[in-house]
């Protein structure tokens, strides 16, 4: 069995996820396919990683290729959240992993209308408010979410959650509606109200988004490909890493690798997988540094940290396990980052990586200084050191 070390998984990461000198990516789609997907929950993070990899980038660089080429897509994904993916590989995460949450997440809404007293057959109350809504939407081309709750009476409804308990509250039916219907791959998000940061996005039709809408796959076609995509940008990595980052059963993680020409290696402290013309050694890129925002696809892309984390994952992680902002150096977690009120951005280095290293990472911090400008970034999923060194 050939073993893969440490130095060589840092090595591909360095090359595959563009972090590397050497390895610079011209395009925002182009940086979203090495990495399969760019997580934004967080919307900034989505910008932020796209800029970790190519300095030059403007905001409207990547919003012309996700809002006017369409090049990219933003949709819910893997373990239930949202991601930008490359347009071609949409309809591959939609089969995958999206269909399936759908009809999860149909049924759970169906539950809150009869519970909550809004509806008593709360599936033909939701189907005669999505009709309405997916008709509303066509006729206005793209709304947000307040104007389509203007236009279907249903969308007004409130579900209220936690009667009686510290986090009671409520949510607008409007919310979840909108959200199922993205599921079911029948609306998209498409251009937010007010700045990058925002969430709060307009709604457009699939159809009118991308010409034919997203075509339909075979589930266990699409969940190979995307198996083949991980392990093409992520791999080496075990079943374990798989079915983390893409929120399946065991059972259909060994489904859709026996689709996938794979080879077994040694990984040290467990056996991984990697695709049988990958298995190349690659050499050592130059050294290199590079800050990572809250969420980053390479430090979210395996369950199994320790070969590039350390013991640095308390400190950088929240108690959910979202990954908070990220020094690196040549492979390896280093430190964390944070930014002040002014807009400096606050290094704390967790380990010696000696004075050239160091250097370089200041001047990395002042040059996303110098690129958010006067933009204020707050993680959504704030870390302890994130927290301490904001402050």
């Amino acid at each position: 069995m050939m073993s893969v070390g440490p130095e060589q998984r840092r090595a591909r990461l360095a090359a595959r996820h563009a972090l590397a000198a050497s390895a610079g990516v011209p395009t925002p789609p182009e940086v979203t396919r090495k990495l399969v997907a760019l997580h934004s929950t967080d919307s900034a993070s989505v910008y932020l990683s796209a800029w970790a990899r190519m300095p030059a980038l403007r905001v409207a660089d990547f919003e012309h290729a996700l809002y006017e080429e369409r090049s990219m897509v933003r949709m819910l994904g893997m373990r239930r959240t949202v991601f930008v993916v490359p347009v071609e590989l949409a309809p591959v995460v939609h089969a995958a992993c999206t269909e399936v949450i759908a009809v999860r997440e149909r049924r759970k809404l169906v539950q809150y209308l009869e519970e909550g007293g809004i509806a008593r057959d709360g599936d033909r109350w939701l189907t005669t408010v999505q009709e309405e809504t997916v008709g509303a939407l066509a006729a206005r081309g793209e709304a947000t979410a307040g104007e389509l709750a203007g236009d279907v009476a249903g969308l007004r409804e409130q579900l209220h959650f936690g009667a009686g308990k510290k986090w009671e509250g409520s949510v607008g039916v409007s919310t979840r509606v909108l959200s199922l219907l993205a599921a079911e791959g029948l609306i998209v998000r498409g251009r937010p109200r007010g700045s990058w940061l925002s969430t709060q996005y307009r709604w457009a039709p699939m159809r009118a988004w991308l010409p034919g809408g997203l075509p339909e796959l075979p589930v266990e076609a699409a969940r190979a490909e995307l198996v083949r995509q991980w392990l093409a940008a992520y791999g080496p990595g075990t079943p374990a890493d798989i079915a983390w980052w893409t929120g399946w059963t065991a059972t259909e993680v060994r489904k859709a690798l026996a689709e996938v020409r794979t080879t077994e290696v040694d990984l040290g402290s467990a056996t991984g997988l990697m695709l049988c013309d990958e298995v190349e050694e690659l050499p050592p890129p130059p050294p290199w540094v590079a800050l990572l925002p809250a969420l980053d696809p390479t430090v979210m892309g395996w369950t199994g940290r320790d070969w590039f984390l350390g013991e640095h994952r308390s400190t950088l992680f929240d108690r959910s396990g979202n990954a908070g902002p990220s020094v690196w150096c040549d492979g390896r977690v280093v430190g964390g980052w944070a930014q002040r009120r002014d807009g400096e951005i606050a290094i704390r280095l967790l380990e010696d990586v000696g004075a050239d290293a160091a250097s370089a990472v200041d001047d990395a911090a002042e040059r996303l200084r110098v690129w958010l400008g006067g933009v204020r970034v707050t993680p959504r999923f704030r870390t302890p050191l994130e927290r301490e060194l904001s402050a």
